[in-house]
């Protein structure tokens, strides 16, 4: 930490530009949060049960901000990735499973993401959506293992942009505010095991597992482009890096949370007032906006699609590779070659591959995202007690713990997240 405190002699930008130069990892985890999983379960949402939800967008944002903040500082003071930070806490086996389980949600969620992007494409351009789940797959595994990390890190940054395009839906179909404040600042009570089921599906995908791994290694990735390939070099972390993830985390997340609530608010508007509440695909949802709120807003919805897509697989593939990488000690990290990581990038490559199966199986790929998100809401609360527990250690995080009040509210959320869960089963 001393040697780090060292390099920070240097004049100070003034704050403009700082902050642009300080979003990174928090700014490409929260976008990727609204990967075609958000998308679809967001849609469900809204088509099914109206600006009900509206809420649950404010709600989940001041939850998941610590989350993914208190991954950040596990990598920034250990100088590892959660899982490698697991392993120090927990036996072997159990951080095994947790990558296992960590994998399979995640090649599921990467399947259907790739028949919903396919789907959008299909829309688009009246090809075989078939053709497009190989050409979308094949392409991302390439780039995730051809393109190094910082290379990869400014790509992923530029395409957070196209989650404007929920925004911008939203705003062309001239919504009267003045009918959904209420729902949007008043929680209303869960009604029945379909609104909990919602409930918990907008939890784990907004809180959800493979964006704490992708996290937490983000900043041991960033930490190697500084050339400090050594864990005793990145061990500890300075005040101000702490600061700068704080903003960075805080911004990502609540981009994440704002186009949550515009696709609910979208969704809600057209298809729920119009009585189109049974959505089966991406395509069925973005082409019943085209009568109801215009094409120019169905394509725009549709783009968007493609964009949070190609954000996402990567986070999806690589967190469950690091997963693993860290759990049996696996050379990695996309700073690597190919050939001094096989095992690493033979995870990304396996999910992927397994992923484009499962659209030929003709798995329906809005339901396969609707229950990933159920099942993670699931696993979540689980992992986050795990990560307190890490967090809290003062050894493990090199006397740098999480603050009491971080520590409370992660506490919180797994709490909530317990709770919704158990409701869904009881309601």
């Amino acid at each position: 930490r001393m040697a780090k405190e060292g390099n920070r002699g240097q004049k100070r930008p003034n704050f403009i530009r700082r902050f642009f130069s300080v979003l990174g990892p928090g700014l490409i985890t929260g976008a990727a949060d609204d990967d075609p999983s958000g998308i679809a379960t967001y849609s469900i949402a809204g088509a099914q049960l109206g600006t009900s939800l509206l809420w649950t967008a404010f709600i989940t944002w001041p939850l998941m901000a610590p989350v993914q903040m208190m991954c950040a500082r596990i990598g920034l003071c250990t100088g590892k990735g959660l899982g490698g930070a697991l392993r120090q806490k927990f036996p072997k086996q159990v951080v095994a499973i947790v990558a296992l389980a960590l994998l399979i949600a995640n090649t599921i969620n990467v399947g259907a993401d790739l028949s919903g992007m396919a789907d959008a494409a299909q829309m688009l351009t009246g090809l075989n959506s078939h053709y497009f789940v190989v050409f979308f797959g094949g392409t991302i595994a390439f780039a995730t293992v051809r393109f190094r990390y910082y290379q990869l890190a400014n790509i992923l940054k530029w395409l957070a942009a196209s989650l404007f395009a929920y925004v911008i839906t939203a705003i062309v179909i001239q919504p009267h505010w003045s009918t959904i404040v209420y729902d949007t600042f008043v929680p209303s009570w869960p009604k029945g095991h379909e609104a909990w089921a919602t409930l918990v599906a907008i939890l784990g995908t907004t809180i959800s597992p493979y964006l704490f791994f992708w996290q937490a290694s983000q900043e041991v990735e960033e930490e190697k482009a500084m050339g400090r390939r050594m864990i005793v070099q990145r061990q500890g972390a300075t005040s101000r890096e702490i600061r700068d993830r704080k903003l960075d985390v805080g911004v990502g997340t609540f981009f994440s949370n704002l186009v949550m609530y515009f696709i609910i608010l979208t969704t809600a508007l057209t298809l729920h007032v119009h009585g189109q509440t049974n959505i089966e695909t991406s395509s069925q949802a973005a082409s019943a906006l085209a009568p109801l709120a215009g094409k120019f807003a169905a394509t725009i919805f549709t783009l968007g699609i493609l964009g949070v897509g190609f954000l996402a697989i990567p986070t999806l593939t690589g967190s469950a590779a690091y997963a693993f990488a860290e759990t049996f000690h696996w050379r990695q990290g996309l700073d690597q070659k190919f050939k001094s990581a096989r095992a690493f990038y033979g995870v990304i490559i396996l999910s992927t591959i397994v992923g484009i199966g499962l659209d030929f199986a003709n798995v329906n790929p809005v339901k396969a995202l609707f229950w990933t998100a159920v099942i993670n809401g699931l696993l979540a609360p689980f992992l986050l007690v795990g990560i307190l527990t890490v967090a809290s250690d003062a050894k493990i995080m090199n006397k740098q713990c999480s603050s009491l009040l971080g520590r409370s509210v992660v506490g919180l959320t797994a709490l909530v997240m317990f709770g919704a869960a158990i409701g869904m089963f009881v309601f």
